[in-house]
């Protein structure tokens, strides 16, 4: 048996015991008529009884409260464990309330962890991409150390080109000066035979204007050669950057065209563009296959040229890049343009002249001279409407062998550059060169 058990039939038959006493003394005391303190025996015998009844209670109580603790400490100490229960309570509702915010807290972290693992997940492709573009790189790399040796060798033949036309330059300016110093003597010399006569001061006259016309032919050349020097410059600025592969105002396509019937003129304006993007597409993108428009123009540009053109007349119809381009740059911003085809030289035109002495000049100065004429026949071509950039000799000439016969002569003697063929606007223009001695008629042509 349980002490609880033990202890509950304790108390009854305690309480029994004492019930039964209690009872019997009253009975006596009843019976004895006995008197406390000054009641009737009837009283007294009722005050027993309730002594007797506390007897018990009191009896109950103590062995309740001296053989259990827990009882004990329910009665004595109910108050304080209620206020623990409340505080126990409290802190409970806390700690559930921190444990729901800590399991908030671990869902967050878990979600936070999820999208980390996804992160790195993505940086491990990343990387993996990053590799694959690096050996892209390197690969370019050297496929642009190749193209650097490439520009290398351009730029140098574009410096040689350069200094070329910087020794014209700097004949073309020692000759300008001295066709002043010609000129300043003459105007002397004018001054000083102005008594001799009408006539002769007439002849020096036209002379001084022909020496005149020369330095101002010559003050154009310079002109020309040092805007040729700053292209070169410009040129060689871009290649020292980058592969240039299309030069600002580089001809991709041109034509002849004459449009009788207006519904052709857009057809024809269509072909143009569809060979310059040809052209345009071989040069940016060397070894493409791929055939797309990287060409750019405005409609505006295209209806116009297309409505300029459809008179009837010849027209020398270009397509012109825009800017310059490197190599694999795109689109291609392009411009066109139309001008009318005409004959800008007949033939045996002289297009340009210069005068030599070959008593005293070397080979070397013939030759710059020669190279002089040319060039004036360029700037003189370009002047006056030829598209194109460069001057062919008609029949096949050799220019030593006219050299030779450039120093047969003893006096100064004329090089013309004449038209051997009657020469549009659409180019190019040939040329046949020609010795006329200083003060003679006659000419020798250079067969």
């Amino acid at each position: 048996m349980s002490s609880g058990l033990i202890l509950i039939l304790a108390i009854l038959v305690l309480g029994g015991v004492i019930a039964t006493v209690g009872d019997r003394i009253g009975t006596k005391v009843g019976k004895a008529r006995l008197s406390l303190f000054n009641l009737r025996p009837r009283r007294t015998a009722t005050l027993v009884t309730i002594l007797t009844g506390v007897v018990v209670a009191a009896s109950t109580l103590g062995i309740l409260i001296g053989t259990s603790g827990p009882l004990r400490t329910g009665i004595f100490e109910y108050e304080r464990i209620q206020r623990d229960r409340r505080r126990a309570r409290a802190d409970l509702q806390t700690a559930r309330e921190e444990l729901q915010a800590a399991r908030n807290e671990r869902l967050q972290i878990g979600k936070e962890l999820n999208k980390a693992r996804t992160d790195r997940s993505t940086a491990q492709r990343q990387l993996l991409e990053t590799n694959e573009s690096l050996k892209s790189a390197v690969v370019e790399r050297d496929k642009a150390n190749a193209v650097r040796s490439q520009v290398q060798s351009a730029l140098s033949q574009a410096q040689a080109e350069l200094n070329q036309n910087e020794t014209q330059l700097a004949m073309v300016t020692n000759q300008a000066a001295r066709l002043r110093s010609e000129i300043n003597q003459l105007q002397t010399e004018r001054q000083r035979v102005i008594a001799q006569g009408e006539e002769e001061i007439r002849a020096k006259n036209a002379v001084i204007q022909e020496r005149e016309q020369r330095l101002k032919l010559l003050e154009a050349q310079q002109e020309f050669l040092v805007r040729e020097i700053a292209k070169l410059e410009r040129e060689a600025e871009g290649l020292r950057r980058g592969n240039v592969a299309i030069q600002r105002g580089q001809v991709l396509s041109t034509a002849v065209v004459r449009i009788v019937n207006p519904a052709a003129a857009q057809d024809a304006v269509d072909r143009l563009l569809r060979e310059a993007n040809r052209v345009a597409t071989q040069l940016a993108r060397p070894g493409s296959r791929q055939q797309e428009q990287i060409i750019l123009i405005t409609k505006a540009e295209v209806g116009q040229l297309a409505n300029q053109i459809d008179d009837g007349r010849d027209y020398v119809v270009r397509v012109l890049s825009a800017a310059n381009y490197l190599t694999g740059e795109t689109p291609i911003q392009v411009v066109v343009e139309a001008v009318p085809n005409q004959v800008i030289f007949n033939k045996g035109d002289v297009v340009a002249s210069t005068s030599i002495d070959p008593s005293v000049a070397t080979d070397a100065e013939i030759q710059q001279r020669i190279n002089l004429l040319l060039a004036a026949a360029n700037f003189r071509a370009r002047r006056l409407g030829i598209l194109t950039d460069t001057v062919e000799i008609g029949r096949v000439q050799n220019l030593l062998t006219f050299i030779e016969r450039i120093k047969e002569y003893k006096q100064a003697v004329e090089l013309r550059a004449i038209a051997a063929t009657s020469t549009y606007t659409s180019g190019p223009l040939t040329v046949e060169l020609e010795i006329t001695p200083n003060g003679q008629a006659g000419a020798r042509s250079f067969q």
